[in-house]
């Protein structure tokens, strides 16, 4: 048998062979045009979806005490005395300072979308930013007890001094990542002047 003969046939030996050149290019290229778009578009989702979940939770925590501020003082005022439409609640508590009253004034500025709360003799307090409304309802003392419905229904009150009940909403909202996408946070809560004595 000669040399010739023990050589492999171009087909078997091309089986043995590895990649080209071209072959690992063209492999590269359509790796980089399906795979990197799809793990980028992985990435930027889970970007998105953590800052939406840490403005979710910071929009919460400053509602939860924004409301804790506004209803002490409320829940200790003797009255309201005074409201605008949508833009500011004037209160008078008749127990503080011993004894020589103090007034509580909350004010929502739409165009700096603030919340602050205003004492006599303090220095202002921002309680809510990033706030896009705000609006409340009063409501008088005495429930309506003839209503067939499993909730406690209240008579709206006309005036300033029948108010025993403040229902207030607010919604605040942040952008995500500087696009048109927010997270947003819904609140609402109903306060009881509990030193309103008539």
């Amino acid at each position: 048998m000669n040399q010739i003969d023990k050589q492999p046939a171009s087909g078997a030996r091309r089986l043995t062979a590895g990649y080209t050149l071209v072959e690992l290019m063209v492999a590269l290229f359509l790796t980089t045009v399906v795979v990197l778009p799809a793990v980028w578009g992985l990435y930027l989702n889970g970007q998105f979806s953590f800052t939406a979940m840490a403005n979710y939770q910071q929009l919460d925590v400053k509602s939860y005490m924004a409301l804790d501020l506004m209803s002490r003082e409320i829940r200790n005022s003797s009255q309201l005395t005074s409201y605008v439409t949508n833009q500011s609640l004037t209160f008078f508590n008749n127990y503080a300072n011993n004894g020589a009253g103090q007034t509580t004034v909350i004010v929502y500025d739409s165009t700096a979308g603030t919340l602050k709360l205003k004492r006599t003799g303090q220095a202002d307090v921002t309680v809510l930013t990033n706030c896009d409304s705000w609006s409340y309802q009063f409501y008088k003392r005495a429930p309506d007890m003839n209503s067939f419905t499993t909730n406690i229904m209240f008579y709206p009150a006309t005036k300033a001094s029948e108010c025993k009940i403040v229902q207030m909403s607010w919604k605040c909202s942040r952008p995500i990542k500087g696009s048109k996408m927010t997270s947003e946070s819904v609140q609402t809560a109903q306060i009881v002047l509990r030193n309103k004595t008539q």
